[in-house]
């Protein structure tokens, strides 16, 4: 038995796709998107595709909006305008940062709300996705404790494990989550052109198993598995990599520095020493 008649996807990226294709299984109908490129929206394979807006809102009784951040508040505009009066569908967002609070038009109109994102990174290949959402996180910000059911029950349709954020905290939640994904990818893409510096044909096969020991120590043991120079005080070392730096690879060296700086705060050293004077922005080069 299907968890409801037609689902509704609003959007045609990364997310979109994902959500249609692992939502699709448990809707009597394929699912309908409706995205501002048609050409973009005829690109998703499993979903048919609304010629307008309306058709989603009076079709489906269960909606999912995955656009832009910027652009979630007009399309929230949009579709409060064209909801029925009568039986207002289910409607949720996968925006991190926002709560339910930005869909207050959507939920004015008569549709119980929620945000429900994914802590999950996408790159467009919605069948592994899919996949890495069963057991994945899902932050839940519902409108109402009617709304917040029903948000729990789609992440658990997902294969998922739903976290209560509060509204206030969401901004603060996305922080955390892109601090620790989106900065890795470039803190992965400063290593590897430091590496390509020094001569290395293949950065990625060195680093790969160096950082992913770092990262299950770090999720198992915490800052407890932090180890090298700066653990260890080596002041020599650490001048050392910044003189490097800064002669072959300086745009690395204001990252390096700043990464640098926080360790030694999460140590607990801030008190004036060698190894902080040269990590200081005030000394650019050693």
């Amino acid at each position: 038995m299907t968890a409801f008649h037609q689902i509704g996807i609003v959007g045609a990226g990364r997310v979109a796709q994902a959500l249609g294709l692992a939502l699709a299984p448990h809707s009597d109908a394929p699912p309908l998107l409706w995205a501002r490129s048609p050409v973009k929206a005829h690109a998703v394979a499993h979903a048919v595709v609304a010629p307008q807006l309306d058709n989603v809102a009076k079709t489906c009784d269960i909606i999912a909006i995955a656009v832009s951040d910027d652009a979630l508040g007009a399309v929230a505009a949009d579709l409060a305008a064209t909801l029925p009066s009568l039986a207002a569908p289910f409607v949720f967002h996968v925006s991190g940062s926002s709560g339910a609070a930005i869909l207050d038009p959507v939920r004015g109109a008569g549709a119980l709300t929620a945000a429900i994102h994914p802590a999950m990174t996408f790159t467009g290949d919605a069948r592994s996705e899919t996949r890495r959402m069963t057991q994945a996180r899902f932050a839940v910000t519902g409108s109402s404790p009617e709304a917040s059911d029903i948000a729990r029950q789609i992440v658990g349709l997902l294969g998922g494990v739903a976290v209560e954020v509060a509204e206030e905290r969401r901004p603060l939640y996305h922080a955390a989550l892109c601090h620790a994904s989106n900065h890795l990818v470039t803190l992965m893409a400063g290593a590897s052109h430091a590496l390509t510096a020094t001569g290395v044909d293949d950065p990625a096969a060195l680093l790969a198993p160096l950082v992913r020991a770092a990262l299950e120590n770090s999720l198992e043991r915490g800052f407890a598995a932090l180890s090298g120079p700066l653990q260890r005080g080596d002041e020599r070392t650490v001048a050392g990599h910044l003189a490097a730096l800064a002669a072959d690879c300086p745009a690395l060296l204001p990252a390096y520095r700043a990464m640098a700086l926080a360790t030694l705060d999460e140590l607990g050293r801030t008190e004036p020493s060698v190894l902080r004077h040269a990590l200081d922005s005030a000394a650019a080069v050693p």
